[in-house]
């Protein structure tokens, strides 16, 4: 099969010839249709992930879609030709999904969306785990609640903005001007976060309460003005 390889911190990728590889107990085959790219997947390409470490040279890769071409021993939950997709490689020394095949842990994969295509469900897993970790295992978002979310335009944000609003609750995103109907479109209040400060935003969309659940991508001094911000409200 064909696969890219990276062999070294910040390497370019080398396209190779590499075996198929064979599905072990509990996993499949899969023919990798589409492949997604991700900020985490360039931060262990430069060797910068030390919660994910990928030992290099290696294939890189975490998300992909693709068919199943071939079903390991005991494997029940799928079959040959089932379309699949998940996050499935490239760290801890499992081979990556920038290749023609990869051999995948059947826990690690969902049937793909008949209404998605190939490179939509592929661009999914990372970033719609992220949120729904955040929002609904750690937050327990639900109806009524007021969500901001930062970045709603981002990669984890639009996914974030479009959970909450499922669970019931009503959704604000900071974004760029130029991003605003994106965030719109999923149902979100729009901020302007370059011309609007914190204090007048949660003065104006909560009526000074405060949001019941803020959901940050961004970090850093974005953070610390929440952070600042909610103490002066608790003194």
């Amino acid at each position: 099969m064909e696969a890219y390889i990276v062999e070294e911190p910040g390497g370019k990728f080398r396209k190779t010839d590499l075996p198929r590889p064979a599905p072990r107990p509990n996993h499949v085959l899969v023919r990798v249709k589409a492949s997604g790219v991700n900020p985490l997947d360039t931060k262990i390409r430069a060797g910068k992930a030390a919660h994910a470490k990928q030992p290099l040279p290696a294939v890189l890769g975490l998300d992909m879609a693709g068919i199943i071409e071939e079903v390991g021993p005991d494997v029940t939950a799928f079959k040959r030709g089932d379309e699949v997709f998940g996050m499935v490689g490239g760290v801890g020394g499992l081979q990556g999904t920038l290749a023609d095949f990869v051999a995948a842990d059947v826990d690690l994969l969902a049937p793909k969306p008949n209404k998605l295509s190939m490179r939509q469900a592929a661009a999914l897993p990372l970033v719609a785990i992220t949120a729904w970790e955040g929002l609904v295992d750690r937050a327990k978002v639900c109806a009524g609640q007021t969500v901001l979310v930062h970045a709603g335009a981002g990669g984890v944000g639009h996914i974030a903005v479009q959970l909450a609003r499922a669970f019931g609750a009503r959704v604000f995103a900071t974004v760029s001007a130029e991003k605003k109907q994106i965030v719109e479109d999923f149902g979100a209040t729009a901020i302007d976060y370059r011309s609007c400060s914190v204090d007048k935003y949660v003065e104006e969309m909560t009526e000074g309460k405060g949001f019941d659940i803020v959901f940050d991508t961004v970090g850093g001094a974005t953070i610390k003005r929440e952070v600042s911000d909610m103490m002066k409200r608790c003194a």
